[in-house]
């Protein structure tokens, strides 16, 4: 007797090779200006090292990365972000 689709149960998750679209949340959010003094905001967007997250991962278009890279990087020069973080999060 063949086991049925329902019947196994998946080691892993069957969903692993799906992917969401990636969007640019400044676009759809209708967001024009980046603010470097807000520094929770800014936060999504570098890792626990204190590293600026790439455009692959984050989504956002080019013109956005670049403004959200000279918020933090802005931020980082007033000290309201660190430049190197340990355990940032």
């Amino acid at each position: 007797m063949a086991a049925s689709r329902e019947d196994v149960k998946f080691l892993s998750n069957p969903k692993i090779g799906l992917r969401r679209k990636k969007y640019c949340r400044f676009r759809k959010f209708g967001i024009k200006y980046i603010d470097y003094k807000d520094a929770e905001f800014l936060l999504q967007f570098i890792n626990e090292q204190g590293k600026i997250l790439p455009r692959r991962i984050t989504g956002n278009s080019l013109k956005y990365q670049r403004r959200m890279a000279t918020a933090v990087k802005r931020a980082r020069h007033l000290a309201m972000l660190p430049f190197v973080g340990d355990l940032l999060k």
